[in-house]
């Protein structure tokens, strides 16, 4: 036997209430949304035109969505219909996923959430919860939103332009060669505008011929030679138009989108082909990807920026010139990734004010046993500061020889080394043998007395208890956030196209991040006050009845035992 169930027929359930807790991460969301100042969320208003929805509504909803994994337009749409606080936000109003897709991507909505953070940071920093006035930064790589084989390699496009270049100059000279251009300089032929106005020339060419052909007889002994010449030209327009032209115009777009990267996607011309952690085939396969780098303070992202070079020491300096929120900080820690002499070079100079927390990349290596003792590091070879010279663990003398400079083509920085080389007349004759390479040269060996000095310097910091303590905190202040953002969060690919884009589809990710951990850890608070208050309501209602039954007691015994009542007062 069942109950009665008729859906819908027997029953009239009217729900009123459409408000959500005060406690719900929805209200926290608005709270802080609300916070921003309003000529920052309106940014330049159309006057004309239907009035667009407000943006710190669209941002409000995004930011929620994106708390519940759900990234897709459709899918957010579809909550505005079926999801309490999401229409509690949008105030019941029901957006087109068209007109959420366009804001997410618009140029407002980058600068919003870019400056969003600001204000994030603010709110960390009168509620004291920046950690201890530092800031820590790390980077991670996240595939792009497009196809993984459609890919435009520098070389092949490098190679392919000079064979290009070197066909544009032959038809050139050959075109030259029969009259037809006039002399133009090789450079401007190997490009397409030069192509161009030969593929006009031979057109104009053409035409002249045509016109001649007209006026001839029809039947001439032997054949035209204007007819000849006029088919040998047309070869070479077609060959122009049709191969030449289009193919310079093309290598000439991928090196302007190429922009000092190695690749980039068809459809997507951000992305760079990087190395990704996922790599579920086992064979270095290369995937569009963008290079995230975020700096965060007790676990919340304080600043973050896109970048397209897969290793993170060339994106430090860039990274620290962008950042609005620096000068709330006076400690910087990253990882051994971001330790060079060039990046040491930059905080020394232009962050003087700052001390930083940042390993280089045998700092761990050098503090082993096996290196200190090892013959063949020059660091362990004895050196007589006083004349300047070094001897090896042969005994070999190695002299000052002259100054060098090297300038590192990836960052422009020139660095100064002092070249020490062996002495041609040793001790004895085994040493001058071991002085000599195998091709019979003189040794030498290269220091560099600036990266010596940055080094010792580092390890001086991070050796000291304050520097142990604080490098420390590295692994479980940044690293997690990553962690959470692509396995809890599920943003293990982004969602638009485009640097810009993308950057706005990463920061609307890690605001929500910053938003939800700040609500989970309020609620807790609340929660444990509320706890504590539960305690303490029990604790006094006991006391309460015990006092009560002592006072009952009392009485009770006065009343029928009045003799004793002396005693037990003068006890």
């Amino acid at each position: 036997m069942y109950q009665n169930y008729i859906t819908g027929q027997t029953a009239l359930t009217l729900n009123l209430d459409f408000s959500i807790p005060n406690n719900h991460l929805a209200t926290v969301i608005s709270w802080f949304v609300d916070s921003i100042p309003e000529d920052v969320l309106l940014g330049d208003t159309a006057e004309t035109g239907r009035p667009a929805y407000h943006p710190a509504m669209m941002l409000k909803i995004l930011l929620f969505a994106y708390s519940r994994r759900v990234f897709s337009g459709r899918k957010i749409e579809l909550m505005l219909e079926e999801n309490l606080p999401m229409m509690v936000l949008a105030e019941h109003q029901k957006i087109s996923y068209h007109t959420i897709n366009n804001f997410r991507s618009s140029k407002h909505a980058n600068q919003l959430i870019k400056k969003s953070f600001l204000y994030f940071t603010n709110l960390l920093e009168q509620e004291g919860l920046i950690n201890e006035g530092t800031i820590f930064i790390d980077g991670t790589k996240i595939e792009a939103d497009a196809n993984r084989y459609t890919f435009v390699w520098r070389k092949a496009v490098e190679k392919f332009h000079e064979k290009l270049k070197d066909q544009a100059v032959k038809l050139y000279d050959e075109l030259v060669a029969q009259e037809v251009v006039k002399a133009m300089e090789k450079e401007k032929v190997q490009t397409s505008q030069g192509l161009a106005e030969l593929a006009q020339e031979t057109e104009a060419e053409i035409e002249k011929l045509t016109k001649e052909i007209e006026q001839e007889p029809k039947a001439i002994p032997g054949g035209s030679p204007r007819k000849a010449r006029r088919r040998g030209l047309k070869k070479y327009l077609h060959r122009l138009k049709k191969d030449y032209l289009p193919r310079m115009k093309k290598y000439e777009e991928a090196e302007k989108i190429f922009a000092g990267r190695n690749s980039y996607s068809k459809t997507d011309h951000d992305a760079t082909f990087m190395h990704m952690k996922e790599d579920h085939m086992k064979n270095g396969q290369l995937k569009p990807g963008y290079n995230i780098q975020a700096a965060t303070t007790d676990q919340y992202v304080v600043d973050f920026a896109l970048y397209p070079n897969p290793t993170d020491f060339k994106t430090l300096e860039p990274f620290l010139k962008q950042m609005t929120v620096l000068d709330k900080f006076d400690k910087i820690v990253a990882d051994a990734g971001y330790g060079s002499e060039y990046n040491y070079t930059q905080l020394e100079e232009k962050y003087s004010d700052k001390e930083y927390f940042i390993p280089y990349t045998m700092y761990e290596k050098e503090q082993t046993r096996k290196y200190k003792n090892d013959p063949s590091r020059l660091s362990n070879w004895f050196y007589n500061e006083k004349d300047d010279y070094y001897l090896d663990q042969n005994g070999v003398r190695f002299n000052f020889k002259y100054y060098s400079q090297r300038k590192d083509h990836s960052t422009g920085q020139v660095r100064d080394f002092k070249i020490y080389e062996a002495d041609e007349f040793q001790i004895t004759p085994e040493l001058e043998r071991l002085a000599k390479t195998k091709s019979g040269r003189q040794r030498q060996v290269r220091y560099n007395p600036n990266w010596q000095y940055l080094k010792e310097k580092t390890k001086e910091v991070l050796q000291s208890p304050e520097g142990k303590h604080i490098y420390s905190m590295r692994k479980y202040d940044v690293e997690p956030v990553f962690g959470h953002l692509k396995n809890v969060f599920g943003m293990r690919r982004t969602h638009l196209r485009g640097k810009k884009k993308v950057e706005t589809d990463v920061g609307i990710a890690l605001m929500m991040m910053n938003l939800s951990k700040y609500w989970h850890r309020r609620w807790s608070k609340d929660r444990s006050a509320l706890c504590a208050n539960k305690n303490r309501k029990k604790k006094t209602v006991k006391l309460l009845k015990l006092r009560v039954g002592l006072i009952v007691f009392l009485y009770l015994r006065i009343s029928f035992f009045p003799d004793t009542s002396c005693i037990v007062f003068k006890s």
